[in-house]
């Protein structure tokens, strides 16, 4: 059977090897590398379809957990899936609830056959299987869905990450045999916490079951970003070179860049709609918190060199007013510009590796941005 999602390479930087691809997927192509925004419940927070794609948004992704609860995988299914639900024509990639589920830490008892936890709602209790995940998935009917995974804390001792490491790869065995819808992609999820003979088993193992494409998980957890660039760099070149290759849970400028460099194609993370919503943008010249003082009769655009709506309407003054007095359009405003600000970051992430530049390009960014030498 022909896979419904696959990877087109097209160019590598002949410095750091960062690839410049294609993913072709039933919903259109995307181009890589990419930053995907996060719709958790069918939605990127405060921003329509429409303002997703003028802004630049190739291919969204929300998750199972929250859809699971609400409204109901089956709810959506009977609405024609995920991409009737919410009006979005593009890729979507669904994960698979684990890191929410596991991060119930105090609400969750994990067993061979999968897991019991409480809703955050209210309470009742549910059980998620590898089986029950991909019933999730193929109800929600996103492009790519991912297999059911534990995601370990940081730190985890290496029995426990040993042994969580060879239930994930049980389970993504499980999850492979019970998918059954051909215009879904899966996609396995390398785990091992921070060991590299475990991460090295892992993919290996994975591999040998064939998935379209791989991600990397159980790194960007809060671990120190040594950590984070050592694991990525040991882990990325264990995967396939001709199918995408996806880290999960990155969305700052430099771990976005740091995963291109090192060949991730695809990122996805909350924090550019979060860090709007506590009133912070980012901008070609750092992190501006818009609510301090000192924007308060500032009335230049919230960055010069962004062509967003924002930028071009409305003055750091204004958004300060609107940020201080809690509004929503507040919100949606610096959503607009940071989602804006990652998608024309990629844009040029691309355009550096076809000109075999990446590497240049990323130390005058963070240069300009304002890293320091250790953060770097």
């Amino acid at each position: 059977m022909k896979p419904s999602v696959t990877y087109e390479l097209l160019h590598t930087d002949k410095v750091t090897g960062a690839r410049r691809g294609v993913i072709h997927t039933p919903h259109g192509d995307i181009q890589t590398p990419i930053f995907m925004p996060v719709g958790t419940q069918a939605t990127v927070k405060s921003m329509t379809v429409e303002e997703l794609e003028e802004n630049g948004a190739q291919i969204i992704l929300s998750n199972t957990y929250h859809l699971y609860l609400r409204p109901g995988s089956k709810l959506v299914r009977k609405a024609g899936g995920l991409h009737n639900f919410m009006r979005w024509d593009k890729p979507i990639l669904t994960d698979c609830g684990g890191f929410q589920v596991f991060s119930l830490s105090d609400l969750r008892t994990i067993t061979e056959d999968g897991v019991e936890f409480k809703s955050h709602l209210d309470g009742s209790k549910h059980f998620f299987s590898p089986e029950k995940v991909m019933e999730i998935e193929e109800d929600l009917g996103a492009d790519i869905i991912m297999s059911f995974d534990e995601c370990c804390p940081y730190p985890s001792t290496y029995e426990y990450t040993k042994d969580s490491m060879e239930r994930t790869t049980r389970w993504a065995k499980r999850c492979k045999e019970a998918h059954t819808t051909e215009n879904q992609a899966l996609f396995g999820i390398v785990q091992g916490g921070f060991y590299e003979d475990l991460r090295e088993k892992s993919a290996k193992d994975l591999i040998e079951l064939d998935f379209p494409g791989y991600a990397i998980g159980g790194i960007s957890v809060g671990e120190p970003k040594e950590e984070f660039l050592k694991m990525l760099k040991f882990t990325t070149p264990l995967l396939p070179a001709n199918k995408p290759r996806y880290l999960m849970g990155v969305g700052s400028p430099d771990y976005l860049i740091e995963a291109a460099m090192a060949g991730i194609d695809m990122c996805d993370c909350v924090l550019p709609t979060r860090i709007a919503r506590n009133g912070t943008a980012m901008t070609s010249h750092g992190k501006i918190v818009v609510r301090n003082a000192t924007y308060a009769e500032d009335f230049s655009p919230l960055d010069p060199e962004c062509d967003c709506y924002t930028c071009k309407n409305y003055t750091r003054a204004y958004l300060r007013h609107l940020v201080k007095c809690n509004e929503i359009l507040g919100d949606r405003l610096l959503s607009i510009h940071n989602i804006k600000f990652l998608t024309n970051l990629m844009e040029r992430v691309r355009i550096e590796i076809e000109n075999d530049n990446l590497l240049n390009f990323a130390k005058d960014f963070y240069k300009k941005y304002g890293y320091t030498n250790e953060e770097e």
